[in-house]
Order: structure tokens, then C-alpha cells, then sequence
């Protein structure tokens, strides 16, 4: 079945055959957005009402952002979110757009959302108009009907507690102060918002520029100026004249007397029953305040205070949770013989929560390096604590010498007994730097994506296993590993979704993008790394990034080849159908395929020898010899110091044929003594590779 692109998908039956014409002649745009590339398109009124010439805008949603307020832009991706996510087919919004001499102009817009058959939305259709002589008719209308003063205040104060409401940051609230059209309403010139900290007054905002006061950045409680007095008293001050201001305020005064003002309100901004700040609202066009203005200016200045309140609060957590997450990341990276690493951490760029992406970089004994990037479920400061300890049981179990899929059971086992509901995504690479044998182990994570010499990448498959939690809450501990090699100057590359999450865009399709951008990034890493991140900064996904690279530098020496090590405990099938599907994997990456079947035999024959004929485990170790030929050693160790014995099975004998097997398959095999045991060993002549 060919599924249909999102330009096929119906339009809405109340669609006109001819839009641009009909609407324009209502002074009214249309757009047409692809959720699949996420292009944009503008007819030519919308193209006006965005104050655009067609050859401007490349089609990016995002190249509106000159046009666009940050908080209304905020706001209204925040209404196209709920709508695609709740089902919805349609929404509507009012945001600000700003023309190119500076000029705020108030639109309106009104979309459908489109979906397919599975209700993927999949495109947006829809108009936009300008506004901004509507609002002000409401304005209009509503101080020449019923009681004038109280419903054009309200509505003053409504539409700025409503822009208030979408504000994260104290920066937020200051760009609301300063564009708001409730303030312009109220006729002030000019503000100025400060925060109290330790005692002291620190002036945030002021505006428009060049009304700052010199010697009035940092200001003390008890000095004579108006909002000291306002955070001391806790009550308003309003200044009806010039004179009055002269005379209360007289090293103020001098300073202001260029701004011609006329009158002034300066309002404590209170939260939880202290002062955390003031703002002061400067006019030079009116005398005096009416009970009906005060009111609304302590009514403003509380919605203001408790808007500042949930910023700081929101800040505050932000840097808890940001330091937290820090803390529980590697301070440092260790530099690493063979590879050249580089690894990038980004938090979300919406909301306080942080998640619990994470990476790792363990380095092993014999040249060998582990490398991992995972996620816990959810994002809140209790994600970035649970990663903390995922990330130091998994580099513990690494660094104890256990083969990756151990590794990640035994995390698995650990995030399971842990006092949290969370799961978590993983993918954990071991790679032998000398030889470039790479073993690969995902639990519900990304493939990694592997960069070639010549700048081509791909995605590598990686056979996976449930998300690491869920598979011991399920009894499926079955981590299968993948073997590939990694030639001199290739490039591993890990990473979190947040990488490759694109509005509208499933993760295959984010896959591929990220491909493509690897391949025409720079061949630096630490560039190819600061790349892949500032795309997704420009994407604004709202979810973290984690990202590692690890490339695998060329040396001088020859090579012996690849070094492979499985542990296979007595009594557990699975370790030794691990150890079967380890030699296979790694026979078939290391060129050796027509004597795959020969190894696997001797091999089998010799683990299962260990495991019945003595008391222990056994440890297979596979791995490739040069010389001057190209030989393949399977070594299998066990405790007992008892030698192995050829014993003649006999005609119906259903044992004594291992030895024979391995003498007749392998080209030479013996014994050697360990100090706690015995190696028994066999060797292959394997082509050479090309």
C-alpha cells in the first residue's frame, strides 16, 4: 500500500476552490503547512500581513521568529501542540507581529489540522488576518459603553495577566512589560522593574532606552527614592504632578526632568506576603489618578508580582535540576589511546524539567574502551537522580569485566529492584581499539549510525532487547549482541531521541535526516558535534540531547586482529547460545564465513566439554592472530587442572567423539596450564582480509 504525502490529504469542505483570491479580497492570507518536510506556505496576503516579500521567506517556520514576539511565538506553539496532540481538527489564536519599522500589529489566525487514515497529523491548512483594528474597536466600544473606566481597565488587566500567564523566565515578564498592550493602554512612556535581593534593589528593565537613572542599578531599601519607599511601606505611591515628584523625591528628580513627566505609579510587587521587587509607571501625558486607575494599578501590580514569583520559582528549579543532572554526568572525559571522542549534553530548551539523558565512557583493560548513551523515563529532577545511579552500576558492571549483554541484564536487574516505577533506553558499545571489533548491545534504544572514510554514514542495525527495567519486570534478559568492525578513521555514533525528534516527523524519518547532516558535516568532530546540536536547538524540540562520537584513529603497527570474551556458567542455556551466537557473529565480521560452521563445532565441542567435565564456568575467548597467515584461536578456559583425554566411543557410543571432532575440524589445538586451571585452544586458517 503506497502511503499517500500530505499535500493528497482533503482539504476542509468549507475550503474555497480558489482561496487567495476569495480571501484576499477580505484582506485575509492563507497557509499551507507540511507536517512531513515542514515547509511553509504563504500566499501573498499572508506574505503582506508578515510584512515579507516572497523572495525573503525560505519556507522554515522558523525564519518567522524576526516577525514574531518570543512570547506570543511561545504561545501559539504551544496551541498548535495541544491541538495535534488532543485530536482536535481545528484552532484558533490571536499573536503580535512585528512590521519591519518596529510597529506591533495584532493578527489572528484560524487552522485546520489535517491527519491520516491512522490520525497522524500529517498538515495544517488555514487563514490569517489582521486584528488589530478589531481589538482596538473593543477597546473603543468598551469605554463608550457601561461603566467606562472599570471595563476598559479590566480588559487592560485581563489581556496582561493573559499574556503574564505564558511566561517562564523573569525575562519573559519583562518582554511582556515592555510590548504589552495593556501597558500601552494605560499611556505609560516608560517603566522600570526591579527585584529585591539581599536587602537591595537591582533594576532589571527599564525601557525605553536611555531612561536608566545613574547610580541607580543597585539601590539600597532605606535610600530616598520612590521604589524603596514602595517595598519599605509596602503600599503604592502614586505622583499626580511634576511638582509632587520634585518635591518628595530630590535626588531623583534632577534626572528625570528630560523625560518630561507628568505623573508616575510605582507599585510593590508582593508574593506570599513580602516584597520580592517594584515597578514604576512613568507618564508624561496625564495628571492625577481616579480610584477606578489605582484599583486597576494594584491589580496589575499583583498579577505581575505572582507572575514573577512562578518565574523565579521556575528558575530556581531550573538550575537545581540542571546542577543535578551536571553532577551526575562525567565531569571529564578520559582521553582514550586509539579513539577520538567528543560528546555534547543540551537540556530542553521549554520547561524546567530536566530529563535523564546520559553518556559514559569507560576505558577497559587491553586497549578496549566501552562507550554508552541511554534515557530514563520521564523528565523531572527524580529522571536525572535515577540516571545518576543507572550510570555508575553500569560502568561498575563494565569495569568487573563482564561481556555487554551481562552488563545490561545485570542494569536491568538493578533499575527493576530500585524504589522507582521509571524504565530506561540504552545502547552500550565495547570496542577493541586495536582491532576494531565492536560488540553492540541495545536495550529499546536508537541503532547507532556509523561514518565512513569517505563521509558516507549509514544506520547499523542492532538487534535489540526490552528497555532496561522492563526486561527483568518480564522475565526477557535476553540481550543479543552485534559484532561489526571499525575500520581506522570510522565513526560511531550515539545519541538520544532528542536528537532526531522533528515535529510531525517519525523517528526513521529523523533518522535519516540526522544521516544526511553527518554526512555533509565537518569531518572535526568536536565541529560535526557542535553541528548536530545547533540543528536541534533549531528544531526547538522539547526534549533532551545526548550525543557521543567515537572515531577510531589508524596506527602504525599491524594488527592482530579481533578479541572477543564470553563467560558461560554451568546449568545456563543462555549463556552458552550467547556463546554460539557471539562466534558466529564475530566469524562472519571477521571474513572467516567458509569456515564458520567448522568453528562453531569445535568451539561448542569445547565449551561443553569444560562445563561437563569439570565444576566451574568456562570463559571462551575468540580472537585473531597474524603472521604470515591469518589464523583464527578459540580458547576456552576452565578451573580444573585436569587434563582433557581422547577415549574411544565406540560403535553406539553417544560420547567420547568431542576430541576427535576437534582434532579432525581444527588445523592445530592443544593444552595449555593456567595458573587457577587449563586452556584447552584450537587455531583456524582463515583468508586473509582484503
Amino acid at each position: 500500500m503506497v502511503e499517500r504525502g500530505a499535500g493528497d490529504l482533503p482539504l476542509p469542505d468549507d475550503w474555497p476552490a480558489d482561496p487567495e483570491a476569495i480571501l484576499s479580497f477580505n484582506r485575509m492570507g492563507s497557509f499551507d503547512w507540511d507536517l512531513d518536510t515542514g515547509r511553509l506556505h504563504l500566499d501573498r496576503t499572508a506574505h503582506e500581513l508578515f510584512d515579507l516579500t516572497p523572495g525573503e521567506f525560505d519556507g522554515l517556520p522558523a525564519s518567522l521568529a524576526s516577525r514574531v514576539p518570543r512570547i506570543d511565538a511561545q504561545r501559539l506553539d504551544a496551541r498548535v501542540a495541544e491541538a495535534m496532540k488532543s485530536g482536535s481538527t481545528d484552532y484558533g489564536s490571536y499573536f503580535r507581529v512585528r512590521r519591519r519599522d518596529g510597529t506591533p500589529r495584532w493578527t489572528h489566525t484560524q487552522a485546520h489540522v489535517r491527519r491520516d487514515a491512522s490520525g497522524r497529523p500529517r498538515r495544517i491548512v488555514g487563514i490569517v488576518r489582521d486584528a488589530t483594528f478589531e481589538l482596538n474597536d473593543r477597546a473603543v466600544r468598551a469605554r463608550r459603553t457601561g461603566p467606562e473606566a472599570v471595563a476598559r481597565r479590566t480588559s487592560v488587566v485581563q489581556v496582561a495577566t493573559e499574556s503574564l500567564a505564558h511566561a517562564r523566565t523573569v525575562q519573559d515578564i519583562i518582554d511582556v512589560l515592555k510590548d504589552s498592550r495593556g501597558l500601552t493602554h494605560l499611556g505609560a512612556k516608560s517603566l522600570v522593574l526591579g527585584l529585591v535581593e539581599a536587602g537591595r534593589i537591582r533594576l532589571v528593565a527599564e525601557g525605553p532606552a536611555g531612561s536608566f537613572v545613574p547610580g541607580t542599578r543597585v539601590t539600597r531599601i532605606d535610600e530616598p527614592y520612590p521604589m524603596s519607599e514602595v517595598v519599605r511601606t509596602l503600599a503604592p505611591r502614586f505622583i499626580e504632578s511634576p511638582e509632587e515628584f520634585a518635591e518628595s523625591y530630590p535626588v531623583l528628580w534632577p534626572h528625570l526632568t528630560g523625560l518630561r513627566i507628568t505623573s508616575a505609579a510605582y507599585l510593590p510587587l508582593i508574593a506570599q506576603a513580602r516584597p520580592i521587587g517594584a515597578l514604576g509607571l512613568l507618564y508624561h501625558d496625564r495628571y492625577g489618578f481616579s480610584e477606578e486607575e489605582r484599583d486597576v494599578l494594584v491589580a496589575l501590580g499583583s498579577s505581575i508580582a505572582q507572575g514573577l514569583r512562578r518565574a523565579m520559582f521556575y528558575e530556581q528549579e531550573k538550575d537545581l535540576a540542571t546542577g543535578l543532572q551536571k553532577a551526575m554526568l562525567p565531569r571529564t572525559i578520559p582521553a582514550v589511546p586509539g579513539a577520538d571522542l567528543a560528546v555534547r549534553y543540551r537540556s530542553a530548551s521549554l520547561g524546567r524539567d530536566v530529563g535523564g539523558d546520559w553518556y559514559d565512557v569507560i576505558p577497559l583493560p587491553g586497549g578496549r574502551v566501552g562507550a554508552m548513551i541511554g534515557d530514563v523515563q520521564g523528565h523531572d529532577t527524580h529522571a536525572a537522580a535515577v540516571m545518576g545511579q543507572l550510570r555508575i552500576v553500569l560502568r561498575a558492571y563494565a569495569a568487573e569485566g563482564h561481556t555487554p549483554a551481562t552488563v545490561m541484564a545485570r542494569a536491568s536487574v538493578f533499575l527493576h529492584e530500585l524504589d522507582t516505577a521509571r524504565f530506561a533506553t540504552c545502547l552500550y558499545a565495547e570496542a577493541d581499539l586495536s582491532t576494531g571489533v565492536v560488540q553492540l548491545v541495545r536495550a529499546g534504544h536508537l541503532d547507532p549510525l556509523v561514518r565512513h572514510t569517505d563521509g558516507t554514514c549509514r544506520r547499523q542495525p542492532v538487534e535489540g532487547g526490552m528497555p532496561l527495567g522492563l526486561s527483568a519486570e518480564f522475565g526477557r534478559l535476553d540481550y543479543p549482541v552485534t559484532t561489526i568492525e571499525l575500520d581506522p578513521g570510522q565513526t560511531l555514533l550515539l545519541c538520544t531521541d532528542g536528537l532526531v525528534e522533528q515535529p510531525g516527523a517519525d523517528l526513521d524519518d529523523g533518522l535519516l535526516a540526522l544521516t544526511a547532516l553527518v554526512e555533509d558535516g565537518p569531518r572535526d568532530l568536536q565541529r560535526l558535534a557542535d553541528r548536530l546540536c545547533a540543528a536541534a536547538d533549531e528544531r526547538g524540540g522539547d526534549d533532551d540531547v545526548a550525543l557521543l562520537l567515537l572515531r577510531r584513529l589508524g596506527v602504525g603497527a599491524p594488527q592482530s586482529g579481533g578479541r572477543l570474551q564470553h563467560r558461560v556458567t554451568a546449568g545456563d542455556p543462555r549463556a552458552l547460545h550467547d556463546a554460539r551466537r557471539m562466534i558466529r557473529s564475530a566469524v562472519a565480521a571477521w571474513g572467516a564465513r567458509d569456515r564458520a560452521d567448522d568453528i562453531e563445532l569445535v568451539a561448542d565441542e569445547m565449551i561443553t566439554n569444560a562445563l561437563v567435565h569439570t565444576d566451574g564456568p568456562a570463559v571462551v575467548t575468540l580472537r585473531v592472530l597474524a603472521g604470515t597467515q591469518r589464523r583464527l584461536r578459540v580458547d576456552v578456559e576452565d578451573p580444573s587442572s585436569a587434563l582433557p583425554r581422547r577415549r574411544d566411543a565406540g560403535d553406539s557410543g553417544v560420547s567420547g567423539r568431542g576430541l576427535l571432532l576437534v582434532d579432525q575440524l581444527a588445523d592445530v589445538w592443544g593444552v595449555e596450564a593456567r595458573g587457577s586451571g587449563k586452556c584447552v585452544w584450537s587455531e583456524f586458517v582463515v583468508p586473509p582480509r582484503t
